[in-house]
């Protein structure tokens, strides 16, 4: 069986934006892989395809480049460091975990009443974030079964100039997304 996968094999999680190297196969058809970022995460080997270590990868991040590349300002002295303090972006950071929006009343409410607050609060934030001309939003949704999540980028596509990932891993862990807007 030639497309078995193997210690060392690159792989690519089908549901998300990862990939890594498988570190360990388990008996129970799972595996351990290492991505790019360090991480260690366990899969079934149903959830990642193998690819190609030559196949050409997927820049994901091309349009923030140069989303990002618009908002710099040429520096003319200073370290990298140095350039990063001076001009760090308006970041405008939400938690939409239920309890963090409301407080003692989420007891009674059905699922698809709970989803819709925490939308409305989501839309709420893009707007004021956008009028106050903020660059970025991290939007903390949790990890759960993806649903708030795959909801949030529904209504993500309505609005225009912005550009969406996964936000930093080490800060936020896999529970939330960061928005860049490209205001005028």
């Amino acid at each position: 069986m030639e497309n078995a996968m193997k210690i060392g094999d690159v792989v690519q999680v089908l549901d998300d934006n990862l990939e890594g190297i498988i570190l360990k196969i388990q008996s129970d058809n799972s595996i351990i892989i290492e991505t790019k970022d360090g991480f260690e995460l366990t899969y079934n080997q149903k959830e990642v395809i193998k690819i190609a270590s030559d196949a050409p990868k997927i820049n994901f991040e091309g349009n923030l480049s140069k989303v990002l590349a618009e908002k710099e300002t040429p520096k003319k002295t200073g370290s990298v460091l140095t350039k990063l303090s001076k001009k760090d972006p308006m970041i405008f950071e939400v938690d939409l975990h239920l309890e963090k929006i409301i407080t003692g009343r989420n007891q009674n409410l059905t699922n698809f009443d709970k989803l819709n607050i925490q939308l409305e609060e989501a839309k709420r934030a893009m707007d004021f974030a956008i009028s106050k001309r903020y660059n970025r939003v991290v939007l903390i949704h949790g990890v759960g079964d993806g649903v708030l999540k795959s909801e949030l980028e529904y209504l993500l596509r309505r609005y225009e100039n912005i550009v969406i990932q996964e936000a930093n891993y080490g800060k936020y862990g896999f529970g939330a997304m960061e928005i860049y807007i490209k205001q005028n």
